[in-house]
């Protein structure tokens, strides 16, 4: 039988660790996995969702710089819609770092249902890193490792 007392106590370990597992509460309070299971399910309306990897986080005015560029290339796409793909040439670069990622597994946390998923972005830098360079046209992919102790400029590009 559950009680609101376990219902209660279920919710405080929750909160106070929301990466707890169900076997973890179940050893906790002396009670079933599946009678946990339940509870957190049926009587708190949680599930344990992974964090999404969202690569940066944006500030707004990089939010607005993005819809900006955007926009540019709704503009060139309208005025001539049929060589539109073949004057574009895409760039991006990004510092590869080396370290190891939480798994997905680790990333869980319970949440009301109706909550949004969690989210994680990439704090952990270490010493190792390489930055990666690729281009792309409608016909081909590029990609260039940077040197080590080589200088981004305009000469290199």
């Amino acid at each position: 039988m559950t009680t609101q007392e376990i219902i209660e106590q279920i919710q405080e370990l929750i909160l106070e660790d929301r990466r707890i597992s169900a076997k973890s509460i179940a050893e906790q309070l002396g009670i079933s996995h599946e009678r946990v299971g339940s509870i957190i399910h049926e009587d708190l309306d949680m599930r344990k969702l992974s964090a999404k990897w969202v690569p940066k986080c944006l500030n707004a005015d990089q939010k607005r710089q993005r819809c900006q560029s955007s926009e540019q290339f709704l503009e060139f796409f309208r005025r001539d819609s049929s060589d539109f793909l073949s004057r574009l040439v895409i760039m991006d670069e990004i510092w590869l770092y080396h370290f190891d990622p939480e798994t997905k597994q680790q990333s869980m946390e319970w949440r009301h249902s109706g909550s949004p998923g969690p989210k994680k972005f990439r704090v952990q830098k270490s010493a190792g890193k390489v930055i990666a360079s690729i281009f792309w046209d409608q016909d081909s992919i590029l990609s260039d490792r940077l040197p080590k102790a080589q200088t981004i400029n305009a000469e290199y590009y």
